[in-house]
C-alpha cells in the first residue's frame, strides 16, 4: 500500500493492478502456470491484476464446430483494458472465435493472440493497461 500526503489529509492508494504492479510469472509448462508463487493447473484470466479461473463452459457449445473448446464472447472476457493478450496454449491451439476479435475492435482494444510462452513475454514487456487469458494446455 502506498500512502501519499496531500496537504493535511492522507490518501491511500492500492497498487493492485497490472497498471502499477508487475506480476511475476515464475514458470509455464504444459498443464500449469506459476504466477507470484502460486501454481495454477487450469486456464487463468488476469483482470486488472486479479487472477481467476477461466470459466469456459459457455464456450463448450462451439467445441464441435472448431474441434476444441474455443474462446468465445459467451465467456467473461476482461474488456476493461487497452490491450488483451490471449495465451493460446503450449502449442498455440486455442481457437479464438471471430466474434472475440470483432468485440475487441468495437471496444478499441488491441488483441494479441500468441502461444502462452510468447504471451507471457508480451505481458512482461507491456503490463500497463493489459489484461490476459492464458490457456495452459494445448
Amino acid at each position: 500500500m502506498l500512502v501519499r500526503l496531500h496537504g493535511s489529509r492522507v490518501e491511500e492508494e492500492r497498487l493492485s493492478s497490472l497498471k502499477e504492479l508487475r506480476m511475476h510469472f515464475d514458470s509455464f509448462s504444459f498443464g500449469s502456470i506459476h504466477i507470484d508463487g502460486t501454481v495454477y493447473e487450469h486456464d487463468v484470466v488476469i483482470d486488472r491484476g486479479e487472477i481467476r479461473k477461466r470459466k469456459k463452459k459457455p464456450s463448450k457449445k462451439f467445441q464441435e464446430q472448431v474441434g476444441h473448446t474455443p474462446l468465445s464472447i459467451e465467456e467473461e472476457i476482461p474488456w476493461k483494458c487497452c490491450q488483451l493478450i490471449v495465451g493460446s496454449g503450449a502449442y498455440g491451439r486455442l481457437p479464438v472465435m471471430r466474434e472475440v476479435q470483432r468485440e475487441a475492435e468495437r471496444h478499441r482494444i488491441k488483441l494479441l493472440v500468441l502461444p502462452t510462452t510468447e504471451a507471457i513475454k508480451a505481458l512482461n514487456r507491456e503490463p500497463k493497461d493489459t489484461n490476459a487469458i492464458l490457456h495452459v494446455t494445448c
